[in-house]
């Protein structure tokens, strides 16, 4: 088996790198947590491709316009857990695909890195949402390195 090709709408487990934790000068995420793919671009030919996604977290938003919440049955589709979970939108770690900080759920098996995909009324959500806060100046984004 070998890794997914990252696509737009894809949830992967990746050790997510908030914002926060960039500025104390932290490089490691402190936890492997489901992301959802917002954007992938090809900037060179000789990388693969540069993925950016936003984190997901149990963790309810101050302000209901910077996240997305994630349904039960999305959720139970996707095999994540049954408390309530929102996609953070003003949070964004970008990297070259697949880089170092994409996790195996099992070890061995490079497929269990996704979990599936998002709908598209979700991942629409999710997009303008996106746009909404970058246009507002309220999401950052971490580039992560290898």
């Amino acid at each position: 088996m070998s890794l997914p090709t990252p696509v737009a709408g894809l949830v992967l487990r990746y050790a997510f790198l908030w914002r926060e934790e960039a500025d104390r000068g932290q490089e490691e995420g402190s936890k492997d947590r489901p992301c959802a793919i917002i954007l992938v671009t090809q900037d060179d030919e000789d990388d693969g491709p540069l993925v950016t996604v936003l984190p997901v977290t149990h963790t309810p938003p101050r302000d209901e316009r910077l996240a997305v919440e994630l349904p039960h049955d999305t959720k139970k589709r996707l095999g994540l857990d049954d408390a309530r979970s929102w996609i953070v939108v003003t949070d964004a770690n970008r990297f070259i695909w697949p880089g170092p900080d994409v996790r195996f759920a099992r070890p061995g098996d490079p497929a269990s890195v996704a979990y599936g995909l998002l709908p598209a009324g979700i991942f629409n959500e999710m997009r303008d949402k996106f746009i909404a806060a970058v246009r507002a100046r309220k999401a950052a984004q971490v580039t992560r390195t290898e």
